[in-house]
């Protein structure tokens, strides 16, 4: 089942429309390599959000601090402080809603995803 991808608001639509642009004008710069993973993660995303490469899980803090049942994807591995992406499924079916890009908050360390703050659903 394929998803349609999009953005929280309004953080991540800005965040999103700031790198498109970017890329655009051929200026991204020191976010060219972000952007590449970020397109090929949100590919695997929409075609198959359990893809094991994603390493796709529920964060229980945030699903319990949102109401929502809020995933966490691999954006990056093996890097320190790697990259995540944050989605919830919705608000309409088939859909997923990216909410934040974080790097890895340090799970171990009490509060490690208090730091966290995500883009509300369209």
């Amino acid at each position: 089942m394929k998803f349609k991808i999009v953005m929280g608001i309004p953080d991540m639509i800005k965040y999103w429309e700031r790198l498109c642009k970017k890329a655009d004008s051929n200026k991204l710069g020191n976010d060219l390599k972000l952007f590449k993973k970020l397109v090929k993660t949100l590919s695997i995303l929409s075609n198959n959000p359990k893809h094991p490469g994603l390493k796709s899980h529920e964060i229980k803090p945030l699903t319990k601090r949102y109401g929502i049942k809020v995933w966490q994807s691999y954006l990056e591995s093996k890097t320190p402080s790697a990259g995540r992406i944050f989605w919830v499924y919705g608000p309409e079916e088939k859909q997923i809603t990216i909410i934040g890009i974080e790097p890895h908050p340090e799970e171990k360390k009490r509060g490690g995803y208090d730091k966290i703050k995500l883009s509300d659903l369209n």
